[in-house]
């Protein structure tokens, strides 16, 4: 397993190539600050070790910018619960207190060495595209990716319609992996998760001096998309008056960071995605119309999990094996009752409501077999 180490302490960092050079399973590459890490990192490395504090980009910012490509094990001294709970919100697996143990850090190591294992096993075994991220098949589901498999070969704007939690971004994913950027970055940004005042200097960047706080240049999300696919989830929820910017940097494809008089060319694709009537907003007077048929090129409805219940149980059996790995649990499966039971229910929540219940299942049964009543469905009804 080969692992970057990141942290700017010299005497922490010398410490941990001394210690983990004692495991002959891991190779060791260590990085002063994160800035050299970014320019050094490929796709040989499996996991990044992090501290927060450090100069030049924290810990939060870089796993930003890591952007999911690595499974990240974060460290510091003097962690808050804010950055904690940040750091878990953009996945990192792992958050260790200075000072640790070793042993910790290799147990934390070994942890997801083996959840990586079992994730490119399961990678042997499929048949379907790489990376397509969906766990089962259905009628309705077929049709959708027949549509999504036309447009991923062309650079048309994607518009991803449908219920909340039923996997638009698995779909903006899926376009973008099997659509000619596919080596090129993937970058989401949700609209509905960042405060209004913020919005336009995360999507087109900012220049030091910009504004009260930019100590230093930051590109958006644009200029990191370049090349590749932007995927604006929540679109409903942009404000209008950055609505107007939006559309200008989609039609000259160019963007202007805050505080600078000089443009930017970009190439991207932009697939958007809402569970909102944009129809009703625009004639609220909340949404632009112009730039809903810039967005709108294909229109792309994905149907809600009870629409595709052929999908469930595969689905379901797929979570209750990456929950009892990453548990340590030996693997669970559903009763024949357990498994009506997934079946006959509505999903109002769709996907990501039955992701949830099924970690619930899998941490409270008593048995290796979840029966009907650990679902706790039964209330939802």
């Amino acid at each position: 397993m080969k692992i970057a180490i990141v942290e700017d302490d010299i005497n922490m960092r010398k410490s941990l190539e001394i210690a983990m050079g004692d495991y002959k399973e891991f190779e060791i590459k260590t990085f002063k600050n994160a800035v050299d890490a970014l320019k050094n990192l490929d796709d040989s490395f499996d996991l990044v070790i992090t501290d927060i504090n450090m100069p030049k980009m924290d810990g939060i910012e870089f796993v930003k910018e890591l952007n999911g490509r690595y499974e990240v094990i974060m460290m510091t001294g003097n962690a808050t619960l804010q950055k904690a709970i940040e750091s878990i919100h953009l996945g990192v697996k792992d958050f260790l207190l200075k000072p640790f143990d070793v042993d910790d850090l290799v147990n934390a190591i070994r942890r997801e060495d083996k959840v990586q294992t079992v994730k490119k096993t399961a990678k042997k075994t499929k048949t379907k595209k790489k990376n397509s991220g969906f766990l089962g098949t259905s009628k309705a589901l077929e049709y959708s990716l027949n549509i999504a498999n036309k447009a991923c070969k062309t650079d048309a704007s994607i518009l991803l319609l449908g219920q909340s939690g039923v996997g638009k971004e698995v779909f903006a994913t899926y376009i973008h992996e099997n659509s000619p950027r596919a080596k090129k970055p993937f970058i989401a940004i949700n609209m509905a998760a960042i405060p209004d005042n913020l919005i336009e200097s995360e999507l087109f960047g900012f220049e030091k001096g910009a504004f009260t706080d930019a100590i230093e240049a930051k590109a958006g999300q644009f200029e990191q998309a370049n090349g590749g696919t932007l995927f604006l989830d929540e679109i409903a929820e942009m404000p209008y008056a950055v609505q107007a910017k939006l559309l200008r940097a989609l039609q000259e494809k160019e963007v202007r960071r805050l505080g600078s008089s000089k443009t930017i060319k970009i190439d991207i694709r932009v697939v958007s995605a809402t569970n909102a009537n944009l129809d009703e907003k625009i004639k609220n007077g909340e949404f632009r119309e112009d730039l809903y048929y810039r967005l709108n090129t294909i229109p792309l409805e994905i149907p809600p999990l009870n629409k595709r219940k052929d999908e469930i149980l595969s689905i379901a059996n797929a979570m209750a094996e990456t929950n009892c790995t990453k548990y340590g649990f030996d693997l669970k499966t559903f009763s024949k009752e357990a498994q009506s039971e997934l079946l006959d229910y509505s999903w109002p929540g769709n996907i990501r409501e039955l992701i949830s219940v099924v970690e619930r299942a899998v941490i409270l049964s008593e048995t290796q077999e979840i029966q009907k009543d650990e679902l706790f469905l039964s209330t939802r009804k």
